[in-house]
């Protein structure tokens, strides 16, 4: 039995704006493996007795591997910690 990854929905945290879209940005344009579906960012703030004590942009990136129909092949996912970001500041 073969196994295909179809798509994933990867969700970050950035602390700027700008950051966020050079993400988004990074991710369309490494398009070796995968095609962006879909990509939003919003604003997230913590909130202590009313008052915003933290505030980011959380950005939400979809990708798709293959066709569910017709997969043409097979992914395997590697996750490592510690990585450097692939963009700059």
């Amino acid at each position: 039995m073969a196994y295909y990854l179809i798509k994933t929905t990867e969700i970050y945290r950035c602390d700027t704006e700008k950051e966020a879209n050079l993400l988004i940005k990074a991710a369309k344009e490494d398009d070796t493996i995968y095609t962006v579906t879909k990509t939003s960012s919003e604003i997230k703030t913590l909130k202590q007795k009313g008052e915003i004590i933290d505030e980011w942009r959380r950005v939400t990136i979809t990708k798709e591997f293959t066709s569910e129909k017709e997969p043409a092949e097979q992914i395997k996912v590697n996750y490592e910690t510690g990585v450097e970001n692939d963009y700059e500041n």
